[in-house]
C-alpha cells in the first residue's frame, strides 16, 4: 500500500562464522545447548519479523514462546535462556529492564543493512543502540513524549505492541500506539507545528485520547493519522463520516486535493534534512 511504511524485514542475514568467531555465542551453547540456541535465533527472528530491530516480550510471554516452539522445549527453559542471553549481552539487558524489549547491537546492525536501502529510515531514538556513524541517513523519533522508562514487561501482553504504558513517576497514564501508526503520528505533529505554531506535552496527550476514542482500530488509526496530516487539522476526525465533506486545507505541507496521501513524500520533505 502506497505510503504506508513497512516495519518489520523479510531476511536477517547472519554471519557464516557465527560459531567460530562469536564468544557470546559459543558461551550461550556452552551454557544452554542447542536448545537455548534455538530460544535465542527464535525471538532474534520475531524481532526482525515484527519490529525489525526490536521485540516486546515479558516473562509471561515464556509459555507462549514454549508453545509455539515446540519440540519439547519448557518456559522454565525459556526464561533460563532469555536471562543468559542478557547476561552475556546478546541481548541488551538495560533496554529489556527499562522499556521490556529485546534487542541488541546485533539485531540493530542486521536490520540496519536492510532500512538503509529503504526510503523510510526511522527508528525509535529510546531502544536505538548503534552509535551515528554506524548508520547514516537515519532518523530518530521520539516513542512518545514525556515518559519515563518503565518495566511493565514483567506482566504479559497479548499482543505484539500495547497500547499503554505507565510512567513509574507520577503514575499518569500515557497512551502509546503501535509503530506504524506512532510514525505516523510524529510526522503529524511536525506538520502540525509548522502550520499552527509550536504545542505543548499536554496537548500531544490530548490528541493522542482524541484518536483513540475515535477508533482502537491500528489501522483506522493509521488512515486518521494520514487524513489529518493531509488537510493540515489541528485535530482528527473520524474520516468514514467526514472524508466526502471535508475540503483539504492548503500549506506549503500538502496542496494533494482529490487523492489520498502519500505519507512517504510528506516524509522526504520533512526528515531529509535531519540526517545524522
Amino acid at each position: 500500500m502506497s505510503g504506508r511504511p513497512k516495519q518489520g524485514i523479510d531476511y536477517a542475514g547472519w554471519s557464516v562464522d557465527i560459531f567460530d568467531g562469536d564468544k557470546k555465542i559459543d558461551k550461550l551453547l556452552d551454557a544452554k545447548g542447542w536448545k537455548g540456541f534455538g530460544i535465542y535465533f527464535f525471538l532474534c527472528q520475531r524481532a526482525y519479523r515484527v519490529n525489525g530491530y526490536f521485540y516486546e516480550w515479558g516473562y509471561d510471554d515464556c509459555a507462549t514462546t514454549a508453545r509455539k516452539m515446540g519440540g519439547g522445549i519448557s518456559s522454565g527453559t525459556v526464561k533460563e535462556t532469555v536471562d543468559y542471553c542478557l547476561q552475556v549481552d546478546l541481548f541488551d539487558k538495560r533496554l529489556f529492564d527499562e522499556w521490556g524489549v529485546l534487542t541488541s547491537r546485533g539485531i540493530q546492525r542486521r536490520f540496519w543493512t536492510v532500512l538503509s536501502e529503504r526510503r523510510n529510515k526511522t527508528v525509535y531514538s529510546e531502544y536505538w543502540l548503534l552509535k551515528p556513524e554506524e548508520c547514516k541517513g537515519l532518523v530518530k523519533v521520539n516513542l512518545f513524549s514525556n515518559v519515563q522508562p518503565t518495566n511493565d514487561h514483567l506482566q504479559g501482553t497479548d499482543n505484539d505492541s500495547p497500547p499503554i504504558k505507565e510512567s513509574k513517576v507520577n503514575k499518569k497514564i500515557y497512551i502509546a500506539f503501535q509503530p506504524e501508526v506512532e510514525q505516523a503520528f510524529q510526522l503529524y505533529l511536525l506538520v502540525r507545528e509548522n502550520n499552527y505554531g509550536s504545542i505543548i506535552p499536554e496537548q500531544v496527550e490530548a490528541l493522542r485520547e482524541e484518536l483513540v476514542s475515535l477508533t482502537s482500530d491500528p489501522g483506522k488509526q493509521l488512515t486518521i493519522v494520514k487524513k489529518a496530516t493531509s488537510w493540515g487539522t489541528k485535530g482528527f476526525e473520524d474520516t468514514e463520516k467526514k472524508t466526502k465533506s471535508r475540503k483539504p486545507q492548503k500549506s506549503r505541507f500538502n496542496n494533494y486535493t482529490g487523492r489520498d496521501y502519500d505519507m512517504n513524500a510528506l516524509e522526504l520533505q520533512m526528515l531529509g534534512g535531519n540526517n545524522e
